[in-house]
């Protein structure tokens, strides 16, 4: 009878767990990095409208103020949830982490139940195979007790 590990629909639900755990991190990578490529194009607009605003009439320099202004605002908040969706991939990765634990236990548990099983099946064969190894001696025995019970009788026939 093969090996056939009782706690395996856990150890695939795991697998899958940890798997659908490893996209949640992929996708929390991707959104850091929008939110990254989103405070640096307004880095680059707000360079580009200080540049503009240098070769700007000075009427329009209020305008260009607070815009500036705004911009630097959008920084700041940009900034902040680029901060966020880095924290959001340290919590999914360490939640990727607990969830390999947990697979890498239970195969761990597999291993040495199938090195328990294995060593169990060794056991039943030896044990099987010292059964035969006993009859066989005692097949054997009889056979030479009855060989010598005929070469008495043959010997007494003969005296």
């Amino acid at each position: 009878m093969p090996f056939r590990y009782r706690l395996q629909k856990i150890l695939e639900f795991r697998i899958r767990k940890k798997e659908a755990q490893l996209m949640a991190v992929q996708r929390a990578q991707e959104a850091y990095a929008a939110a990254k490529m989103n405070t640096q194009k307004n880095m680059e607009e707000l360079q580009a409208t200080i540049a503009q605003k240098k070769s700007a009439d000075f009427s329009m320099y209020e305008s260009y103020d607070k815009y500036i202004h705004h911009l630097w605002e959008k920084d700041v908040h940009l900034r902040q949830v680029e901060a966020e969706k880095q924290e959001a991939i340290k919590i999914e990765q360490q939640k990727l982490v607990e969830c390999e634990m947990e697979v890498k236990v239970l195969e761990k548990h597999k291993e040495k139940c199938r090195d328990i099983y294995k060593e169990e099946e060794k056991a039943a064969e030896l044990k099987e195979m010292s059964e035969v190894g006993v009859q066989k001696f005692f097949i054997r025995s009889r056979d030479e007790k009855e060989e010598q019970e005929i070469l008495e009788q043959l010997k007494q026939q003969e005296r």
